[in-house]
């Protein structure tokens, strides 16, 4: 099964440090809180420099979609450009600065020990196995009409293919 997950109809959730908003494409279980969920995926703008939120027992996989984002971890600093990811624990102290006017990034956060997170950035043509797919700019897959954003969660192991286009491809395997 298949199911279309409109950018439209993101939920918008405020940041845990209360620093800015989150757009929540999908978690599970479904309705799972900040404290109980085992994987969430999310978009975010990020606009101003400043920490991110700490998240105990969370392992976070962050990919840039637009714009460039430098990330100050204890040990090193990272720009990261769109297409780029870094994969982090979430009790590492972070602090983002955007680089650019406009940074979004596509942030997937798995409950350490039960789910990992695999992101691929893809320029089509292609042919997908994934869990999720996030259209980077309009696109037609299995059936769909996507505009920039739009997501589908793919249930069952379909192999669908990208036509000319960029997308961003999400697998959350069980550990």
């Amino acid at each position: 099964m298949i199911t279309h997950l409109p950018s439209a109809e993101h939920i918008a959730v405020p940041w845990k440090n209360g620093g800015g908003v989150t757009r929540e494409i999908a978690v599970f279980p479904i309705d799972a809180g900040m404290d109980d969920f085992l994987w969430r995926i999310s978009m975010a703008e990020v606009t101003e420099a400043g920490p991110f939120s700490r998240f105990d027992g969370i392992d976070r996989h962050l990919t840039v979609l637009e714009g460039r984002l430098r990330l100050d971890l204890p040990d090193r600093r990272y720009t990261l450009f769109p297409g780029e990811s870094l994969a982090f624990e979430g009790d590492t102290p972070v602090t983002g600065t955007p680089l650019t006017t406009r940074v979004l990034d596509l942030n997937i956060m798995t409950r350490q020990g039960r789910f990992t997170a695999e992101v691929e950035h893809i320029t089509g043509p292609a042919e997908i196995q994934a869990t999720f797919i996030i259209a980077l700019e309009p696109t037609r897959i299995a059936g769909f009409d996507l505009l920039p954003y739009d997501a589908l969660r793919i249930e069952k192991d379909a192999i669908l293919t990208l036509d000319h286009s960029r997308a961003a491809i999400i697998r959350l395997p069980e550990v």
